[in-house]
């Protein structure tokens, strides 16, 4: 019976010690990792990624870039971490925004555009020390520049010649000074211009409506006019043939002194005239009278009516 209450006493005593033991590393491991969570979250120990730089500023005020890949340590309270940069290309879009921005041409017409530039910053010091909140100030100027050019064109070339004005943006945006006198962007910020994109130039909705309203407009116009070249040419032969008939019908009728048989020539002239009213007027005569000493007369039949009497004779 004792040697059983000993069993049991060691028994209890080596689960107790167990779960002390297991109490003791659970919580060693817990404040261990909290420690470690702690230090992280702070950035005591912090990393420096690939094509990324970190922005330091000491207690003394100095601020440096660290660009070393890999872990670093910083005293805390006394250093801060100011901003995290990265070194990859980046994307900076007309007006801040992917969708397309409202412009005002040469000619004072309103057109939709939508552009993307493309850099990457080459120097830290200048980027991240010498300039507050960088990026907004690069998008206000590069805004500026892309606005001057595309406002500057006339709006047939910023549908069909999207090709050099992207161009002539591009070169502006690495090369041309902000203002006379003054740095252009990568000097300013420290980058290098990759590239430039004009994405999109369209019109209004509106003013696409009108356009078109236009273009209908201007071809019936133009059929309009082509219709009419073609009637005045038509009058133009008819009346080079009708002089020329008539030169004829008066070299036919000379006299061998040069001068023309008038009388001859009013009854032909009547003749066609009666010969005209012959065509429209069925089943009636035309008598001429010919009268050299005055205007020639035409004396028509009275119409008669012809009856017809079924069942019997007239």
């Amino acid at each position: 019976m004792p040697e059983q209450s000993s069993k049991q006493f060691l028994q209890r005593a080596f689960v107790k010690k167990t779960l002390r033991r297991i109490l003791a590393l659970a919580t060693i491991i817990g404040l261990s990792y909290g420690l470690v969570a702690m230090i992280y979250a702070t950035r005591t120990i912090f990393k420096v990624k690939k094509n990324y730089a970190v922005v330091l500023e000491r207690f003394s005020g100095k601020r440096e870039a660290v660009t070393e890949v890999g872990w670093h340590l910083r005293l805390p309270y006394f250093t801060r971490i100011e901003q995290e940069v990265t070194l990859m290309n980046q994307r900076l879009f007309l007006g801040g925004q992917n969708e397309p921005m409202r412009i005002i041409s040469k000619e004072n017409v309103a057109l939709w555009t939508s552009g993307v530039m493309t850099f990457r910053i080459r120097n830290l010091n200048i980027w991240a020390i010498e300039n507050l909140d960088p990026m907004n100030i690069l998008q206000g100027d590069y805004d500026g520049i892309v606005k001057d050019i595309l406002q500057a064109q006339a709006v047939n070339d910023l549908i069909s010649k999207r090709e050099t004005i992207k161009e002539d943006i591009f070169e502006a945006l690495k090369s041309r000074p902000i203002n006379q006198g003054g740095p252009t962007l990568e000097k300013k910020y420290g980058l290098e211009v990759v590239s430039f994109v004009l994405k999109e130039t369209r019109f209004g909705d509106k003013l696409v409506e009108a356009t078109e309203e236009k273009k209908r407009r201007e071809l019936i116009a133009e059929a309009e006019n082509y219709a009419a070249d073609q009637e005045a040419s038509r009058i133009r032969k008819l009346y080079a043939a009708y002089m020329e008939s008539i030169a004829s019908l008066q070299g036919a009728l000379g006299r061998p002194d040069g001068s023309t048989d008038a009388a001859l020539l009013q009854f032909l002239v009547q003749q066609k005239w009666a010969a005209a009213y012959e065509k429209h007027q069925a089943g009636q005569n035309t008598v001429v009278i010919q009268n050299t000493s005055g205007a020639p007369n035409l004396t028509l039949p009275a119409p008669t009516e012809v009856k017809s009497v079924s069942g019997g004779t007239p």
